[in-house]
């Protein structure tokens, strides 16, 4: 059998192509250098699947932000705020990535949300009424044209049309159908484009498929696709979809004129029913993803192959090609890197390069490679602990409900705490500059002591503390100077959790995640921020909050067991965090924040299997950990960057006192949907953005406040950024945050 993947991972194995995008963007290497990393990573990409044997080797998964903003771009889909700016090509790009802020001009960045089911993020198309919608670009063909100077028949990856048009955001009166000719016809234009230069296979990917569809959104996939393959001449064009099954379209995908379809068999829960029930097309190859793109454990070789036997029944081998589930983009470049894990843990994972070998393994059926993956599957070590599972068992319902109720608790909160209306503060960390992460990188390889290593981080929490004090932040933070990641660092503090070196995954733009490994069952080892917070709330007589990542976050940001549920695993992790918040209220931390930024990743992408699947017991695990402590204790939990909206009676059963979320980048659609289900829970939607480096002025965030306080009430509204500000320098933070808290006083006025 044939192999394909469907992207591949593109920062770089060492991350040379973050470092490289920052230098651009503090102007220490020019454009030329920049595209040169860029080439240089692309040319190993393709190579390195080469070399492994893989038969269909994408191109044009690459980007230097986000592929759906290439996809903008290519076809001319670009607010005029951005074009008004007149800069070159590749800055215009990030100003609508990043927002710009400089001599051309000063314009936000373009929203950006969760891509699917994953922690990736997508940069959301913005289409205004007047857009020209044309090809008006080159990158898909010049990436065809490197990857065939290397001796590379790659297929060309493209964001599908439907999705496309889909994921964007219209700001007019004007919807999808009204841009789909325009937007046929460009893609018809690249097909010709490509066929030209000596293409002979496209790869169209439509994730949206995998959604519930209406049938407008099913005759608008049909109308653009009969259209396109059509023209599609010589081109052998593939379907591409993942993260779940077609079953609203089955049909209406293989009776289109497509050479190929690829079809998700990990995350699809009904794609083997699909193909059993209505069969497969002659003719066409089915490329069948059986290696999952999204997590690091090992492919058990026997089930993959029951799926391929099954599928034969229907499909004849010689149109079966066997690929990846999704895009390798999800997870980590390669085992390699990883010297300091020990062999017996290392072997039961593969990250991108070991997965091309577990695709060419399976396609050939290497009898000694089966052989091999079925010992590795006959035993685990240190899996098990029978007290984490007791515990687990012995969770009774009335631990999932905390009293009193919201509104006693309220009426108790704002006597107690006495803040001021509109209360300003931060989502928790403060930037981590370059001794923050010399001070933590030395003390993890022992060139510090721990009181060298405490010391420095006490005086850098006196220094934060006092500078919110400067700024006049009502709710303080002491910075997370100790923590590297939100979610790694708690996992250092868990049992049943491994850990890797340069395990690098991209989260959106230049920033990437080093997810930690549930490797067994997990509880909680000691304390472990119980001692900066109590060092923080003695630097200052103002509320300061306990800092703490939520259960489902921590499953969601980790590399999760598949041997139980991530049910599961997630009580476990509830239970331990339990311990935590408990531990803090005991220390006299009135104000705990219990981040739960991922909430929304795990959700399935079918409303049917919303509550079933995951709410009915991802909500109770968050009441779970806050159940235990008294009125006078104020809970925030905080999210981003998702589409929350229809799950609004869903958060407000969390039963937080207070929840922030991403505002700043988004339409406030979100607001209105907690007016309309008469959210209880006290709001702190962010007035800024921290992903991009401008300042926002007071007027900017006074109009902002204006806008949020049409849809909430004053007494429930809090004033915060939009999530952490770790990533961002101390000048621009500073600036931001005076501004922030100047605008608060001015509403307050």
């Amino acid at each position: 059998m044939f192999t394909s993947v469907i992207g591949f991972p593109r920062i770089g194995k060492d991350r040379e192509l973050k470092f490289a995008s920052e230098k651009y963007f503090a102007g220490k290497i020019n454009e030329a250098e920049l595209q040169e990393t860029g080439r240089m990573q692309r040319e190993y990409n393709l190579k390195t699947q080469k070399t492994s044997g893989i038969d269909l080797i994408p191109c044009n998964d690459f980007s230097f932000y986000d592929n759906v903003l290439d996809t903008a771009f290519l076809f001319n889909a670009i607010p005029q705020r951005y074009k008004d700016l007149n800069l070159p090509v590749l800055d215009t790009y990030f100003a609508a990535a990043r927002g710009y802020q400089g001599t051309n001009g000063n314009v936000k960045a373009l929203a950006m949300k969760k891509w699917f089911n994953t922690n990736y993020h997508y940069i959301v198309p913005e289409i205004e009424d007047d857009a020209e919608i044309k090809l008006a670009g080159t990158k898909p063909v010049d990436e065809f044209k490197e990857a065939k100077a290397l001796g590379i028949d790659a297929k060309v990856t493209l964001t599908g049309p439907f999705t496309f048009l889909k994921l964007a955001r219209f700001t007019g009166t004007k919807k999808a159908s009204d841009f789909a000719g325009a937007l046929t016809a460009a893609y018809i234009g690249l097909l010709e484009e490509l066929r030209s230069a000596g293409a002979d296979k496209v790869q169209f990917d439509e994730p949206y498929l995998v959604r519930d569809l209406e049938s407008d959104d099913i005759a608008l996939f049909e109308d653009i696709y009969k259209n396109i393959l059509s023209k599609k001449g010589s081109l052998s064009i593939l379907l591409q979809t993942y993260f779940g099954d077609i079953r609203d379209v089955y049909n209406n995908v293989t009776e289109l004129d497509f050479d190929a379809i690829g079809i998700d068999f990990v995350e699809g829960r009904k794609s083997l029913e699909l193909i059993k029930e209505n069969g497969f097309p002659k003719g066409k190859i089915l490329v069948a993803g059986v290696v999952n793109g999204k997590n690091i454990w090992r492919n058990n070789y026997a089930k993959t192959k029951a799926i391929l036997d099954e599928l034969k029944k229907s499909v004849p081998e010689s149109s079966l090609v066997i690929g990846t589930s999704c895009s390798l983009l999800h997870v980590p470049y390669t085992l390699k890197s990883e010297t300091k894990l020990p062999e017996s843990y290392k072997e039961h994972f593969a990250f991108a390069e070991e997965k091309l070998v577990e695709l060419s393994e399976i396609a050939s059926e290497n009898a000694d490679a089966f052989k091999k993956n079925e010992a590795l599957f006959a035993s685990r070590p240190d899996v098990l602990d029978q007290a984490v599972k007791d515990r687990v068992s012995s969770i009774r319902e009335e631990d999932y409900t905390r009293f009193p109720t919201f509104e006693e608790r309220e009426k108790i909160q704002k006597e107690l705490l006495k803040l001021p209306l509109f209360p300003t503060t931060t989502i928790g960390s403060f930037p981590q500059t370059e001794d923050v992460r010399k001070n933590r990188k030395d003390f993890k390889n022992g060139s510090l002591t721990e009181e060298q290593y405490i010391s420095f981080n006490e005086n850098k929490i006196r220094e934060c503390i006092k500078l919110q004090e400067e700024i006049g932040l009502d709710v303080i933070v002491h910075g997370e100077f100790e923590r590297n990641d939100m979610v790694e660092y708690f996992g250092e503090h868990l049992s049943g959790y491994v850990f890797t070196e340069k395990a690098w995954v991209l989260s959106y733009g230049t920033r990437c995640v080093k997810p930690p490994i549930i490797w067994g069952d997990v509880s909680r080892k000691e304390p472990i921020t119980v001692k900066w917070s109590v060092f923080a709330q003695s630097c200052t007589n103002k509320p300061v909050k306990g800092m703490l990542t939520g259960p489902v976050t921590i499953l969601n940001w980790s590399f999760p067991r598949e041997d139980i549920s991530i049910r599961e695993s997630t009580l476990q992790i509830a239970l331990a965090i339990r311990d935590e918040v408990l531990d803090l209220e005991k220390n006299g931390i009135g104000i705990i924040q219990i981040d739960e930024a991922a909430l929304r990743e795990k959700l399935p992408l079918r409303k049917s299997d919303w509550y079933s699947e995951y709410l009915d017991w991802a909500i109770p695990a968050f009441r779970l950990v806050h159940s235990g402590v008294s009125a006078k204790t104020q809970i925030h939990t905080h999210m981003c960057y998702s589409e929350f909206t229809d799950i609004i009676p869903a958060i407000d059963s969390m039963d937080a006192d207070v929840i922030t979320f991403e505002a700043s980048r988004s339409d406030l659609l979100i607001l209105d949907a907690l007016k309309e289900n008469n959210f209880k829970t006290e709001v702190g939607p962010g007035v800024y953005d921290i992903h991009s480096p401008r300042v926002p002025s007071v007027d900017e965030i006074v109009s902002a406040l204006t806008k949020i306080r049409a849809k909430t009430e004053d007494s429930k509204l809090w004033v915060n950024p939009d999530c952490g500000l770790k990533t961002r320098g101390v000048t621009e933070t500073k600036a931001s945050l005076k501004n922030l808290v100047a605008a608060a006083k001015i509403i307050r006025g």
